[in-house]
Parts: C-alpha cells; sequence; structure tokens
C-alpha cells in the first residue's frame, strides 16, 4: 500500500514574514498527522526560514527547483548542496512553468533528477499534456516522452526515491479539473511506463501525485482513486485551513 502524499508548492508567493507565518499555520494544522507524508515548498528566499519553524514537526521542507551543477558561474541558480544546507528534502524538478517559461526540456529534468539523487534529495518529477496536445491525440505520447525522458539512466533503486507528479496543464489555475477517472486513467498509464522501465515490483512502489487543482472539495474523490497517491498542490497550499481540507480527507 503506497502511502499518500500531499506536498504544497507555494510558487512565487509569500514574503519571508509570510511564510513563516504560514508554515507556523501548516504545523499547527497538520498537528501530529503521520498517516500522510507532506511537504510544503516555499520560494527560495523563504527556505532557511520555514526549515526552523518546520523542525519537530511532520511537515518536510521541499524546493522549487534546483541546478544540476555542484557550483560555478550560473547567476541566478542555487545547487543540491546549498538546498540541503538549509534543511530541504524533496525538490520539485520538470513543473510545467519551467517547460512554458524558462525553457526546461526533458534532458535538463534528467540532469536535475540525477544530481538530486546524488545529493540526496528525493525528487517530485512533472508531467503531463497542454491542453492542445491533449485535443491533437497527443497525450500519452507527451507523458512518455517526460517520463522516459526523465528516467533515463536512473536505476531503479534510485527511481524507489522519486514521486512523480502528474500534472494535466491544461487544469493548472484554470479553474478546470480532470475527472477522477480522467485523473487515474493517466496515473495508470505513468505506471505502466514505469512498469515497462523497471518492472511491476518497482512501479507499483512508486507514488504518482496529481496535480491539477486539487482542492478540499475535490481531493477526496481524486485520492480515492486506485493509482492517485497524493497531491501536488497550488493555490490551495497557501491558506492552512484550505491545505489541510485536502490533507485530512487522505
Amino acid at each position: 500500500m503506497r502511502k499518500k502524499f500531499i506536498a504544497g508548492n507555494w510558487k512565487m508567493n509569500t514574503t519571508l514574514d509570510e511564510a513563516v507565518a504560514l508554515a507556523k499555520d501548516v504545523v499547527k494544522t497538520m498537528g501530529d498527522t503521520s498517516d500522510v507524508d507532506i511537504a510544503i515548498c516555499p520560494p527560495y528566499t523563504s527556505l532557511y526560514a520555514v526549515s526552523e519553524v518546520l523542525k519537530g514537526s511532520t511537515v518536510k521542507l521541499g524546493a522549487q527547483d534546483v541546478h544540476w551543477e555542484a557550483k560555478g558561474a550560473f547567476t541566478g541558480k542555487v545547487s543540491c548542496a546549498m538546498l540541503k544546507s538549509v534543511g530541504v528534502t524533496y525538490v520539485i524538478i520538470g513543473h510545467s512553468e519551467q517547460r512554458t517559461y524558462f525553457h526546461e526540456t526533458n534532458e535538463t529534468v534528467n540532469k536535475k533528477v540525477k544530481a538530486t539523487l546524488a545529493a540526496g534529495l528525493l525528487p517530485i518529477i512533472c508531467v503531463g499534456e497542454t491542453l492542445e496536445e491533449r485535443k491533437s491525440g497527443k497525450m500519452d505520447a507527451v507523458i512518455e516522452s517526460h517520463t522516459v525522458g526523465a528516467f533515463a539512466g536512473i536505476s531503479a533503486e534510485d527511481a524507489l526515491k522519486c514521486t512523480i507528479a502528474y500534472e494535466p496543464v491544461w487544469a493548472i489555475g484554470t479553474g478546470e479539473t480532470a475527472t477522477p477517472q480522467q485523473a487515474n486513467e493517466a496515473h495508470i498509464y505513468i505506471r505502466k511506463l514505469l512498469t515497462k522501465l523497471y518492472g511491476t515490483s518497482t512501479a507499483e512502489q512508486i507514488r504518482i501525485q496529481y496535480g491539477g487543482s486539487m482542492k478540499a472539495d475535490n481531493a477526496k474523490a481524486l485520492l480515492g482513486q486506485s493509482d492517485v497517491d497524493g497531491g501536488l498542490i497550488g493555490g490551495a497550499s497557501l491558506k492552512a485551513s484550505d491545505f489541510a481540507g485536502i490533507v485530512k480527507p487522505v
């Protein structure tokens, strides 16, 4: 039985003070919840302060991205070692917004996954299609390209340390949501791809989150599906009570 995993992606929201206040609210609201894995992913500027708030709680710290190089002349980028030094456990890699706005590719995702794993951090790897790709019948091909590309050269042992987040890009920030059945079908397809790569045993252990506008009012139905193992939550993670509304139905 795969343990559910809910991660909040705060994106480019919250100042330092706001991030600390929100983290405190999340810790208080979650209490000693341990039957679900929980993480929050603030902006880089708040990682250390939030890590101090999370100490002693069941909530883990995640970062929204990372660079694959260890150090050097990469202005504006942050390395795995930098993230580890401020208490990060998880790293979101290949988010649709990185692909859309900042030239992320399957190759750069793969480099980041390898660097993250080598550093002892845990990747949350995003895959998913746009509305245009879905309408033109390219959904399966896109998901396969993202998944196979991300895991190129990754051992089965390391694959087990990864979480996949399925993002139907057309359902992010649009108010649209895939039906529970649509979401589950995509998750089942991803698991079939993982089975081809690593075999049934490994594929059955890898968690696949849903990352398309999950909220308290649809979380139970989505999380009740056979292959939906959690959620990568955007807007609904910016208020502790809303985030708890997703975690608690689990």
